[in-house]
């Protein structure tokens, strides 16, 4: 049976069937999930009861898997995960739902803010695929939003303003606006600021597209709240319902986003009940500026 993707929403996202991701792809198939990523930039993939190594196989038909370490602040020691996935659930190292003054939980309430994945990293990732292995009864939809069209619909003006911006992006930002300010000195250290490109083009369609995040907190040669400004103004005029696709998890639903192309969110949840969703994310090949290219 050979994939085939249907459009689940105007502008982004495309459901996939006629593979079975828990097996070795064939060639032609990877080929084809790619060009559906370049197409789509979100893929959703019903009934795939991964475990972890197949989780990471597959993922590794797309590049190389990005070490989750420095995303957090569990330390090593708290892991709940030892594969090399990204834990993106509400479960401590026994697997029981964190406590609602939980440091970790508090942190990654951050996930409920748009982002693009590992913004905040020199090298940012490429592609994210998020595993639903435990799911809740009530909430934790997630949103997907298409920074392909969102810069498409523009006005010419703003285009060449922005067209040239490089913003700073750390995780201290997007967890700041939520009011968590509490890091040690190891963590500021971990967390400082990287540069970013405020428009990328994709290397294989050269489609041109906002690269933004609640990451972002400051524009290089914009006072702070200047930036500010502009970055609200364009999360709100790149999050309107037009450019965003919803997706309402099914158990062991796969789904696919490419983080060039995409920012996403997660909507609250029940968090009494446990909740364990486990992403493999795919290193970016380079910075997106050449100031970070060159240190």
């Amino acid at each position: 049976m050979a994939i085939a993707i249907r459009p689940l929403h105007p502008v982004i996202a495309g459901e996939v069937s006629g593979v079975d991701l828990t097996k070795p792809l064939a060639r032609e198939d990877v080929a084809a999930i790619e060009a559906g990523m370049d197409r789509y930039a979100v893929l959703v993939f019903h009934d795939q009861p991964f475990n972890d190594e197949q989780q990471m196989d597959f993922a590794k038909n797309f590049g190389t898997p990005e070490v989750p370490k420095g995303a957090s602040v569990t330390k090593p020691e708290d892991y709940r995960l030892k594969t090399g996935l990204a834990d993106v659930s509400n479960l401590d190292k026994d697997g029981a739902p964190r406590a609602l003054d939980d440091r970790q939980r508090l942190f990654g309430l951050g996930n409920c803010l748009w982002h693009s994945d590992s913004s905040f990293r020199p090298i940012p990732a490429k592609y994210s695929m998020l595993s639903a292995r435990t799911l809740n009864t009530k909430g934790g939809n997630t949103e997907f939003a298409d920074m392909r069209a969102a810069y498409d619909d523009l006005d010419d003006e703003l285009k060449d303003e922005i067209r040239d911006m490089v913003c700073e992006h750390s995780l201290m930002y997007s967890r700041g606006a939520l009011g968590f300010l509490d890091y040690s000195e190891e963590e500021k250290a971990m967390f400082k600021p990287v540069l970013q490109s405020l428009v990328r083009r994709h290397p294989v369609t050269n489609r041109t597209s906002l690269y933004l995040s609640s990451h972002a907190g400051g524009i290089v040669g914009m006072t702070v709240p200047d930036a500010r400004v502009l970055l609200r103004d364009l999360n709100e005029h790149a999050t309107q319902a037009k450019y965003v696709y919803v997706h309402k998890w099914k158990l062991h639903d796969l789904v696919m986003w490419d983080n060039r192309q995409t920012m996403h969110r997660v909507r609250r949840y029940d968090e009494s009940q446990p909740r364990d969703m486990r992403r493999a994310t795919i290193a970016g090949d380079a910075p997106t500026v050449a100031q970070q290219a060159a240190e």
